[in-house]
């Protein structure tokens, strides 16, 4: 009893013994048939090798549609030692930009911030819109090293624009056939951070929107893309799994011309 109750509310003894019945009711039922039409041996070699062909075909699609058994997504990270920067002459320092933005000493934040924009413009930045997809990606991730890095606590800020630079891949044939890029340049990002001013909140009432402080400096977060390994596990079944295949198929093929030329009468032994 207290190992049927165990069985019963232990999930993890659950999640095993249900892999174990499913590998011997499905894969056991095709050996059992095999067995006995072909023989214990004959018959364990050609499912084996019916398994890892079923395989070799589940690592190719999911290798092809990027599903099943997948590895790390691409993620933005930040830049090591660089990754929150505190105004304009930082992103030279950094190495973001090439040569150094001529700021006015009586501009605004907001001034500040729009001649740093020009300056990613002019330096090939591509400012992303905010109904990209792209822009929600790397402002979360923006958001999350700024907390990270005790810059801005959590709902005082605000990502207001986001650049990117590099990410080609390569080798094309022509302009648009992209097939076979396998590789790819660094691809970086800047997220322009701006503080909001302070809000309050009153019990029963909806709070205000966030509006943004322009007083203080914007601050920018530096971040490179990892591009992940999401296919990586499959390319891996796939290849094992071929290579098995091809092994056993080997055998079979070494048995049948045993067997063929055994039965062979030109090459049977004299009586």
């Amino acid at each position: 009893m207290s190992a049927l109750l165990a069985i019963t509310w232990e999930p993890e003894l659950r999640g095993i013994l249900i892999v174990i019945i499913g590998v011997g009711v499905l894969c056991g039922s095709i050996y059992l048939v095999l067995a006995t039409n072909l023989g214990i041996r004959l018959g364990f070699l050609v499912a084996l090798t019916g398994l890892f062909g079923w395989m070799a075909l589940m690592g190719l699609m999911w290798l092809i549609y990027g599903i099943g058994l997948t590895g790390p997504v691409p993620t933005w990270e930040p830049v090591a030692g660089r990754a929150v920067i505190a105004d304009d002459v930082g992103l030279v320092r950094a190495g973001v930009l090439e040569s150094s933005i001529d700021v006015p000493e009586s501009a605004t934040p907001v001034e500040q911030a729009d001649l740093v924009a020009d300056g990613f413009g002019e330096e090939g930045w591509n400012r992303i819109a905010e109904d990209d997809s792209a822009f929600g990606q790397a402002s979360s991730r923006a958001g999350e090293l700024v907390e990270e890095t005790a810059a801005f606590d959590a709902g005082t800020y605000q990502v207001t624009a986001v650049f990117d630079a590099g990410g080609e891949r390569y080798p094309k044939i022509g302009e648009s056939v992209d097939f076979v890029a396998f590789f790819h340049k660094p691809h970086y990002a800047v997220a322009e951070v701006a503080p909001l001013e302070p809000t309050i909140t009153e019990p029963g009432r909806a709070p205000a929107p966030a509006v943004i402080d322009d007083t203080r400096p914007r601050q920018y977060v530096y971040m490179i893309r990892d591009q992940g390994a999401e296919r990586q596990p499959a390319a891996v079944l796939l290849i094992g799994s071929t290579i098995i295949l091809l092994a056993l198929s080997y055998l079979l093929h070494r048995r049948d011309s045993h067997v063929q030329r055994n039965l062979d009468p030109a090459t049977a032994p004299a009586g």
